[in-house]
C-alpha cells in the first residue's frame, strides 16, 4: 500500500521552532514528527510513502534516506514552488498505480486505517475523507454525510446557527488514482477548496469515515506541546523512547542522573544527557539528547531539545527550548516562552512570558523572578 504525505509547508505558525527546521522534524519526545508518523502507517501495511516536499526538503532527505534503516521504502518529490495540496498530489502521480493514502504532514491520530479503507472500497467511493469531532465547529470546515457516510456538503466555518455536524477533515484520505485526471498539473490547487467541492458538484461518490481516535494537528506551540504531553501520559499507543524505570520516567542510553536529583514523571530523558545535583524536574516532561541540566535548576512542564545547557538554578516552566540554547544561571524562562534554535539567555535573565526568541538571539540579563 502506498501512502503520499503532505511536508512542503513552512510551519509559520511554529516559528521561531521552524525557522531552521521544517515543521515534520521537530521532535515529539526526541523523536521527530514524521518518524512517529511513518511508524503509524506501516502497522496498517503501508510500505512506501511517497513525501512531497518544498520548505527545507534536505533536513528531511539526509535523517530518512531511502527509509530503509526505517522499514518504509521512501521517495521524495520536491516542489519549486508551493502547489497546494491536491497540487502536491498531483505533481507524484507517476509513483501512483492504485487506491491510496494522502496524510497532511502536521497531524498526528491513529484513527484505524484499514476500516477506513474498507469503507472507501465497500461504497466504490473516489475519495474518503476522515473526520474527527471538535468541540466547536464554527472554527473550521465541517463536513455534513447522510447515515450512509456519504458526504452531503462542506460548510465553512459555520456559525453556530448553521451548525449541523462536530465533524472535521482530519486531513487523511484515501483516493483512487482516477481522481488526480481532475487536477491541473503543475498548479497551485487545493482539495479543501479545489477538488472536493467539484467532486461533489460532479456527484461523484465522496465518503466520510467518523472516528473517535486521537487527533491533534501541531500547528501552533501550544498544541505542539500538547501532543508531546499527551503521548507522555499513555493518551496514544506510541511509548516514548529508552527504557521505563518506573513512575513513568523513560531513560535512553548513556544518561546521567546525580543521586540527589528529583525527577517525578512522565519524564523522557534523551541518550547522554546529564542531570546534576539537586535538579528538580517535574512531568510531564521532555529532555532530549546531548542536554545538561545544571545543579539546582527546576523545569516543570517544559519541552527541551537536543544539545542544550542550561545553568545552575534555573527555572523553566510551561517553556520550548530549541537545539543548542544555553541558558544561565540564576534566569527563569516562564510558561508560554519558545525558543529558537541557539538562543543564549545570560545569567540572572527573568523572561517575559510568550516570549519567542529566534535562532542565534542573546537576550540580556534582568533581576530574575522565582517561583
Amino acid at each position: 500500500m502506498k501512502a503520499v504525505i503532505l511536508v512542503g509547508g513552512g510551519g509559520t505558525r511554529l516559528r521561531p521552532l521552524t525557522y531552521s527546521m521544517p515543521k515534520p522534524m521537530v521532535p515529539i519526545v526526541n523523536r521527530p514528527f514524521l518518524e512517529h508518523m511513518l511508524t503509524y502507517m506501516k502497522r496498517y501495511g503501508i510500505d512506501e510513502v511517497i513525501l512531497a516536499l518544498c520548505y527545507l526538503p534536505d533536513h528531511i532527505q539526509s535523517y530518512f534516506g531511502d527509509g530503509s534503516d526505517h522499514g518504509i521504502r521512501l521517495r521524495y518529490a520536491i516542489e519549486e514552488r508551493p502547489l497546494g495540496t491536491a497540487g502536491a498530489v498531483k505533481n507524484v502521480s507517476d509513483y501512483i498505480d492504485d487506491t491510496f493514502f494522502v496524510f497532511n504532514g502536521d497531524v498526528f491520530t491513529d484513527i484505524d486505517l484499514n476500516a477506513m479503507l474498507e469503507l472507501h472500497q465497500r461504497e466504490s467511493a473516489k475519495v474518503t475523507i476522515a473526520l474527527t469531532p471538535v468541540e466547536n465547529p464554527t472554527i473550521y470546515g465541517v463536513v455534513e454525510t447522510e447515515t450512509s457516510g456519504r458526504v452531503k456538503r462542506f460548510i465553512e466555518k459555520p456559525g453556530w446557527d448553521a451548525v449541523t455536524t462536530n465533524m472535521i477533515n482530519a486531513g487523511v484520505y484515501v483516493l483512487d488514482p482516477e481522481v488526480m485526471e481532475q487536477i491541473p498539473g503543475d498548479w497551485f490547487y487545493m482539495f479543501e477548496h479545489g477538488l472536493f467541492p467539484s467532486l461533489l458538484e460532479s456527484e461523484e461518490p465522496i465518503y466520510g469515515y467518523g472516528s473517535n481516535g486521537y487527533w491533534i494537528d501541531i500547528g501552533t506551540p501550544e498544541k505542539y506541546m500538547n501532543l508531546n504531553f499527551d503521548l507522555l501520559s499513555g493518551e496514544t499507543s506510541i511509548m516514548p523512547p529508552g527504557k521505563e524505570h518506573g513512575g513513568g520516567i523513560w531513560l535512553e542510553e548513556g544518561v546521567t542522573i546525580h543521586p540527589d536529583a528529583k525527577v517525578v514523571g512522565p519524564v523522557a530523558i534523551g541518550r547522554n544527557s546529564t542531570i546534576d545535583a539537586g535538579v528538580r524536574i517535574s512531568g510531564p516532561s521532555v529532555i532530549g539528547p546531548d542536554c545538561f541540566i545544571g545543579a539546582e535548576s527546576y523545569l516543570k512542564e517544559t519541552l527541551v531539545w537536543q544539545n542544550v545547557n542550561v545553568g545552575r538554578e534555573a527555572n523553566l516552566q510551561g517553556c520550548v527550548i530549541a537545539d543548542g540554547v544555553s541558558i544561565g544561571d540564576n534566569s527563569a524562562v516562564p510558561r508560554g516562552c519558545v525558543l529558537g534554535q541557539n538562543v543564549s539567555i545570560e545569567s540572572n535573565s527573568a523572561l517575559s512570558p510568550e516570549t519567542k526568541a529566534m535562532p542565534g538571539e542573546s537576550l540580556p540579563s534582568s533581576e530574575p523572578t522565582r517561583s
